[in-house]
């Protein structure tokens, strides 16, 4: 018998390892009693699920999956981080973001957070926010050589540069102690408004902080357009990188250096509720950049400077609350893929200008993962990980192919201007519309336990977003569009439309049925009554007149449905219902609609509104 060391965590060490042959039979065992007979590498893709972009995230990775190595922090392909240091142990710059057209308003938010753990200011300017000639007043008593600023000013970011240029003079800030970024990014613009802009001051911006300022980056390369419009990952990264290299073409034909060159852009990307994918994305998107410096000659030139926002797509307006739970994992997304800069938006930003109380949380958010979580005490705390380690490689190379299919379109002004980038961002959001129809994504408090007696939040309105380029969209709108039509049906008529729940049998048969078709027409604003518990053929009808409904839905197990679905249907057309549901599958006598998980639930509830008569 071999003699192991005793170092204190031997037990069972003298056990063979399992194989990986033997996991998939385990696995095939428990497919089996579901009613799955699959076996092999079939059992194993049975537990896998499809993304976005062609990827397939599988049950299980281990050293087989080996993916190109990570490198160091600090060093190309800058996987682990753009720095030797990371994020540690300060943790990352905490930004957060202001677009009042209010300069009074927006100074005493940005006064409020940067007393309160912000760390540097994201500030909408000219159309996105404060007018250009209000910058001194919304940035007074803001010390400029502790915080950085990052403007957003759209087509007047030449103004707004000038104007925040005029304040460094005024307030004795050194130049070499500015940071921040003056966020030039004509072909952002153009994505969001349709409207070209000339480059050329953008270019001479980039050059004077290449001069004169060593700590300010010039351009911004905004990847939220493309996310926004329904864009995968794979198209924001690619779509990212054919941005920046377009910007590398203009600033070193106006005779910057690569190095020069790529100081002065920063990269903008979303950050979602899926914490892995962001962990990639993030890990994928400087490995890109990476092999673009290479390609251009300066391969230490690569580390890319980034900037985490998290998805405003997310974000919903019903329930906003739950908000805080998705833009809390989507910061730690940020933050454990290596993010320089996060902002979290706040709880209410779907809904117009947040208050104090919801910028708090989002600057917050922030704070407890960094102090209290301690997510910066290591740097790429997900690296070597086999499965975020491959699926960093495996949506590189989508993200690659996304990229070289721009450049053949001509570059990213072509493929914008052609239509090309429009076009497959919005073949992708109408296949992610169709599962967001189907509830296979689901949007908690929204298509999945909505609460039909929730106070409205109202906020006062944020400037509109320049409109004329690609479209902006949201998880939730074809479900907020049901909800408005319900919401004024209440205003119009005094209550909500109603289904009655006709439930057979003891709970445990129909419990789960119930419940389902609870959520599914709730998720449309109309209120379910399942009063009393449980029916038959006899009450059916007395329970539906006094449930004050105008249609039903039977809910039970199969087995009754066999024994009773056709007179429980027949009993409550018989009392006046205009459309009888069954939450399940099959067919029965009296029964027009069967309502099952994977049913296009907004075609379900779009058409039972209409039969309503809801406008």
């Amino acid at each position: 018998m071999t003699v192991l060391p005793d170092d204190g965590l031997s037990l069972a060490a003298e056990f063979p390892d399992a194989t990986h042959e033997q996991w998939q039979r385990l696995v095939e065992g428990v497919l089996r009693k579901s009613g799955k007979d699959v076996s092999g590498t079939a059992a194993e893709e049975a537990l896998s699920t499809a993304l976005e972009d062609g990827l397939i995230t599988r049950p299980l990775y281990t050293s087989r999956d080996a993916a190109p190595a990570a490198g160091h922090p600090g060093f190309a392909p800058f996987v682990r981080g753009g720095t030797p240091g990371g994020s540690a142990p300060a943790g990352w710059d905490v930004r957060q973001r202001h677009a009042s057209a209010d300069p009074v308003r927006t100074n005493e938010a940005v006064l409020a957070d940067l007393e309160n753990g912000v760390t540097s200011l994201w500030l909408g300017v000219g159309a996105n926010g404060v007018p250009v000639s209000a910058l001194p007043r919304a940035l007074d008593g803001v010390y400029l050589d502790l915080a950085a600023v990052a403007l957003d000013a759209g087509a007047e970011f030449a103004p707004a540069a000038r104007a925040l240029f005029a304040l460094y003079e005024a307030a004795g800030v050194t130049k070499d102690s500015v940071r921040g970024t003056l966020g030039a990014d004509v072909l952002g613009h153009e994505a969001r408004s349709g409207e070209a802009l000339d480059a050329a001051d953008a270019v001479e911006l980039a050059r004077v902080c290449a001069r004169e300022y060593p700590g300010l980056r010039a351009l911004a390369v905004d990847a939220l357009p493309y996310h926004e419009a329904g864009g995968s990952a794979a198209q924001e990264l690619g779509a990212s990188l054919a941005t920046g290299v377009a910007y590398l073409r203009g600033l070193t034909a106006a005779g910057l250096s690569v190095p020069e060159a790529c100081a002065q852009l920063e990269f903008r990307y979303a950050a979602t509720a899926d914490q892995f994918l962001t962990i990639a994305k993030l890990r994928a998107a400087r490995r890109l950049w990476a092999r673009v410096a290479e390609v251009c000659g300066s391969a230490a030139a690569g580390a890319q400077r980034q900037h985490a926002v998290t998805s405003p797509v997310m974000m919903t307006r019903r329930d906003p609350w739950v908000n805080m739970l998705r833009t809390t994992v989507a910061c730690l997304g940020a933050g454990v893929g290596g993010a320089d800069a996060v902002t979290v938006l706040p709880f209410d930003h779907s809904l117009g200008l947040p208050d104090a109380f919801a910028r708090r949380i989002a600057r917050n958010t922030s704070t407890i993962l960094i102090d209290e979580s301690h997510l910066a005490r290591v740097i790429d705390p997900a690296g070597g990980s086999w499965y975020v380690e491959r699926l960093t490689d495996e949506l590189a190379q989508a993200a690659w192919a996304f990229f070289q299919e721009i450049e053949g379109a001509g570059g990213q002004a072509a493929a914008l201007r052609s239509g090309m980038v429009g076009d497959r961002l919005a073949a992708t959001w109408a296949a992610r519309s169709e599962k967001l129809a189907r509830r296979r994504e689901p949007i908690t408090g929204v298509s999945e336990f909505p609460h039909l007696d929730e106070w409205p939040v109202e906020r006062e309105a944020a400037p509109a977003a320049p409109a004329g380029g690609l479209p902006r969209v949201r998880r939730d709108e074809a479900y907020e569009a049901l909800r408005a039509r319900s919401d004024a049906h209440l205003v119009s008529a005094g209550a909500r439309p109603k289904v009655f729940l006709a439930a057979l049998g003891p709970a445990a048969a129909h419990t789960a049925r119930a419940g389902f078709a609870a959520n599914l027409f709730q998720a449309g604003g109309i209120e379910t009554v399942h009063e009393p518990v449980t029916v038959d053929a006899a009450t059916a009808a007395d329970a539906f007149l006094t449930s004050g409904a105008r249609m039903a839905v039977i809910c039970s197990s199969d087995a009754l449905y066999a024994e009773q679905a056709a007179a429980v249907a027949g009993a409550l057309k018989d009392a006046g219902a205009e459309h009888v549901f069954l939450a399940g599958r099959g067919e029965y006598d009296g029964v027009d609609t069967c309502v099952h998980a994977g049913c296009d639930a907004v075609a379900v509830l779009s058409s039972t509104l209409d039969r309503m008569g809801v406008a």
